[in-house]
């Protein structure tokens, strides 16, 4: 097969999406050496990670970044110039494509909370999602709970979409004690900390995080309360965030890092107390996976898909809660015992979780598009599906 995927996100700094195009575009180089490869990208940075790496993997970079001109005109224009078998996105997909496309759609929140979106963005997502959702040959969802509502928001076909879950990155391990001393030198941090990773937008919550942190704050008698530190690019409506630290009076002990290299990230979450993902909304989840991988505490909103990703490795909050988010860090601040216990939990969970089992349910699904039997390289297939149901298994 000809394989293309639009991988412009990658040298954005838009955490969940560049993470995703890169690590499923190296473990599908380590799985598939037969098939052909054309990665679509725009920044500098993709050009340089991804040139001249594998054989079977080229790279065309398609200006310009902005995607009302690049997806309908320039990615349609290459797909006719270079043809492939099956294209892949993320998301949004030419509107008219010479070849079956797969779509990844991680999550429908602009639909259900468009409040937590820009008004451009919003009505943007709507109509070209919806489009590329209802044209596409196949469609990914990373949980049941995404797939359950692609199929419910967009009146789809069960048969159409496929749950691939995701990973952490194999960069995620617990770090040396000086590894997580010259990455708290860096960005500032002194003595223990609370951490968050996620991208500073209404809908990671962080807002209510740092009222909890606050409220925690005042009623803590036990020392100096540990630092917050938010991991995060600075994404669209962020200026709420950065009010509610300053109308809590806690810019004393709030860091905000901005975007960190995923480098550095391991070393950020091996060294934290406990990390906490309080997002209201999420497809999937990646961080507290990362978190966990890196033997640290994790505490997560009961939401969405979040339950299903961490299963009983995290505790779980109500997002929607200041106290639920204040109590349960508190708890894990106190209990040292439960803490460790969830450390041990949580490094168990993310071992369930393997890039190469996903890049090999997403040649299945571009094999479906296609319409070529599911064979694989090295082994049967009926191996092949016990792996994948196993696989399936341990995550829901």
């Amino acid at each position: 097969m000809r394989i293309a995927i639009d991988a412009h996100s990658v040298g954005t700094g838009l955490a969940g999406n560049e993470s995703y195009a890169t690590n499923l575009i190296e473990a599908l180089a380590a799985i598939d050496h037969t098939n052909e490869y054309t990665l679509y990208v725009t920044k500098k940075e993709a050009v340089e990670r991804f040139s001249d790496r594998w054989p079977n993997f080229h790279v065309r970079r398609t200006l310009p970044h902005a995607p009302l001109i690049r997806i309908p005109l320039v990615l349609s224009s290459e797909l006719r110039k270079r043809p492939v078998d099956v294209l892949h996105v993320q998301f949004t997909a030419p509107p008219i494509a010479p070849c079956p496309v797969v779509v990844s759609i991680h999550d429908l929140s602009f639909e259900h909370l468009p409040e937590t979106f820009n008004r451009r963005s919003r009505m943007q997502l709507r109509l070209t999602v919806r489009h590329s959702a209802r044209k596409a040959a196949r469609l990914i969802s990373l949980s049941e709970h995404g797939r359950a509502d692609l199929i419910a928001t967009y009146k789809l076909s069960p048969d159409v979409v496929d749950v691939i879950p995701l990973a952490p990155s194999a960069r995620f391990k617990p770090s040396s004690s000086s590894e997580v001393e010259a990455v708290k030198r860096m960005y500032g941090i002194e003595g223990d900390y609370i951490l968050a990773v996620g991208s500073i937008q209404p809908r990671k919550n962080l807002s209510r995080l740092i009222a909890a942190y606050s409220r925690l704050r005042t009623s803590w008698s036990k020392g100096k309360l540990p630092q917050l530190v938010l991991v995060g690019k600075r994404a669209w409506l962020y200026h709420e965030t950065l009010r509610t630290i300053a109308n809590c009076g806690v810019q004393d002990s709030v860091i905000l890092t901005g975007y960190v290299p995923e480098s550095q990230l391991p070393a950020l979450y091996s060294g934290a107390l406990l990390f906490v993902y309080p997002s209201f909304f999420e497809g999937f989840g990646l961080p507290p996976l990362e978190a966990m991988k890196c033997g640290t505490a994790v505490i997560v909103g009961d939401r969405t898909s979040l339950p299903e990703v961490v299963g009983d490795a995290a505790l779980l909050i109500d997002p929607f809660d200041t106290d639920s988010l204040r109590s349960g860090i508190a708890r894990l601040l106190d209990d040292a015992d439960y803490r460790n216990e969830l450390c041990v939990k949580g490094l168990r969970r993310a071992e369930e979780f393997n890039w190469q089992n996903t890049a090999r349910l997403t040649l299945d699904v571009y094999r479906k598009a296609v319409g070529v039997p599911l064979v694989h390289e090295g082994s049967s297939t009926k191996a092949v599906s016990q792996s994948s149901a196993k696989y399936r298994h341990n995550f829901e």
